[in-house]
């Protein structure tokens, strides 16, 4: 057995996805935003989570709209995603700067950016007070994907969409790593006869 030491109460290498939240503000004006903290939270209906401050320009638009997208940028974008985080949608128009275009999503009251492979339209269906955060759950309506992204079923090919994660301990981003096994496959050797 090998030996434990305490790390503290933090969140040390615990990667979550790069996800862009994208909504309209108050004067209908396009804005996205790079999260650390979101992932599916259901199923059934299929349902993804992002926590925010409410102090971000998003957390308010979200908060009036209640419709959000997330777009999950390839590698190809991270350093668009890294700026989305690091400025407000209330001082520039971050989409210019970044070069990237918003489009209504379909059905939504919030934009997408075409330029980003994966695409999730939300309907806000809960939000909770965590501490500095709120944590908003949004019910997904549709998801878009580009076709170069797809496989041969359909499907999104995670090595294709070269999707990118966090590391908030190290402050650092990953590329999504190959393929290691079949899911509920892999144990079945464990398994009791």
């Amino acid at each position: 057995m090998t030996a434990k030491r305490s790390l503290g109460a933090k969140i040390p290498a615990m990667a979550t996805p790069t996800w862009l939240v994208c909504t309209y503000d108050a004067q209908d004006r396009p804005n996205a935003m790079t999260v650390a903290w979101g992932g599916v939270c259901c199923s059934g209906p299929p349902s993804l989570q992002v926590s925010l401050r409410s102090t971000t320009h998003t957390h308010g638009s979200l908060m009036a709209r209640k419709a959000f997208t997330v777009c999950v940028p390839s590698a190809d974008h991270l350093a668009q995603a890294d700026y989305l985080g690091m400025v407000s949608g209330r001082d520039q128009d971050k989409l210019a700067a970044a070069g990237l275009t918003p489009l209504p999503f379909p059905g939504l009251d919030a934009p997408y950016l075409s330029e980003l492979p994966l695409v999730f339209g939300c309907r806000l269906t809960h939000h909770l007070e965590v501490g500095l955060h709120t944590l908003f759950v949004g019910e997904i309506l549709d998801v878009l994907g580009d076709e170069t992204i797809l496989d041969g079923g359909g499907k999104v090919d995670l090595a294709s969409l070269g999707a990118v994660i966090y590391a908030p301990d190290q402050r650092a981003y990953h590329g999504v790593g190959p393929r290691l096994a079949e899911a509920f496959e892999v144990g079945k050797s464990l398994k009791r006869k």
